[in-house]
């Protein structure tokens, strides 16, 4: 196909909504056009084939038998053309929203939520692909990927939804009324630290705790991690959204809090149009982070009680 042969998509698209309604006033309110604009394209239409397409009559326009072979060819083609985007349109929009998170963010912070979101949008089949590693945005694959990091991501729109803050924790019955004077005391304990995550033994080092220093570490999902936590298997970091509820109790308590402004969540798209279900619920989501920050968020929801 010689695609520099063909005429302009606006004067075929004019062509051929005139032809199908045989009136140029009514085409050009179907386009939302002038109707000068519309005889214009027919007549641009006219000259780059060297053909007449139009009569006019004492009635208004009549196709010539050049335009009712080219009009009965374009009303095919476009009909195919829209029902091959509305098959696409649909087929996007059924889809389930695949949204990929950490195990951390997923089980700490997503799931306590998500019978808020299924209850407010019921119709958004929602598929959490829980994983801490990389994964490749591609249209029709993952929507949009929950990362921690510093938001440097050539190619992608990252969006901070949730501030870093290393908040050093440990459950109540672990250390009892113990208060730490520094941080390498923490050593005398476990330390939990979630899989191919560094950033507690970054921290460490940053206050004065040698990388050397003897340590028992273990090290295990981020899903598993909060719950050892809880059970007092040992001292961890985290965020502390995570861990709101057992904060406010007093059933978890912090040992070290140190803010990191320049890293923490991120929601990690595709730059330019969004799917409407990703958009609901990045809009859900933020406003949850929202909620949490202004201290308003209840767990359970008031409609689980």
């Amino acid at each position: 196909m010689n695609w520099k042969d063909l005429p302009s998509l606006t004067s075929l698209k004019a062509f051929a909504v005139a032809a199908e309604h045989q009136n140029l006033t009514k085409a050009a309110a179907v386009l939302n056009v002038t109707h000068s604009a519309i005889s214009q394209q027919i007549r641009t239409l006219e000259r780059h084939l060297g053909i007449r397409l139009f009569t006019r009559t004492q009635h208004g326009i009549s196709l010539t038998s050049q335009g009712e072979y080219l009009a009965a060819g374009l009303l095919n083609s476009f009909a195919s053309m829209s029902s091959v985007l509305e098959n696409m349109a649909d087929a996007e929009n059924s889809r389930p929203l695949l949204v990929s998170a950490t195990p951390m963010f997923s089980s700490a912070f997503l799931m306590p939520r998500m019978s808020d979101f299924l209850k407010t949008h019921p119709k958004i089949e929602l598929n959490i692909q829980s994983t801490i590693e990389a994964v490749i945005l591609t249209p029709g694959g993952v929507d949009m990927a929950i990362r921690y990091g510093t938001g440097n991501w050539p190619g992608l729109d990252a969006h901070l939804v949730l501030p870093g803050c290393l908040t050093v924790v440990a459950s109540r019955e672990l250390v009892r009324d113990r208060v730490f004077r520094h941080p390498r005391e923490l050593l005398e304990y476990p330390l939990l630290q979630e899989q191919a995550s560094v950033e507690f033994d970054l921290w460490l080092e940053k206050v004065g705790v040698p990388i050397q220093a003897p340590r028992k570490v273990v090290r295990l999902p981020g899903n598993m991690l909060v719950d050892g936590v809880r059970r007092g298997d040992g001292i961890s970091a985290t965020v502390p959204a995570f861990i709101a509820d057992e904060l406010k109790t007093g059933e978890i308590v912090t040992l070290f809090d140190d803010p990191i402004p320049e890293i923490g969540y991120y929601l990690v798209a595709l730059p330019g149009t969004q799917r409407p279900a990703l958009t609901i619920f990045r809009n859900w989501l933020e406003k949850s982070v929202s909620a949490y920050e202004r201290g308003l968020y209840r767990w359970p929801p008031a409609h689980l009680l």
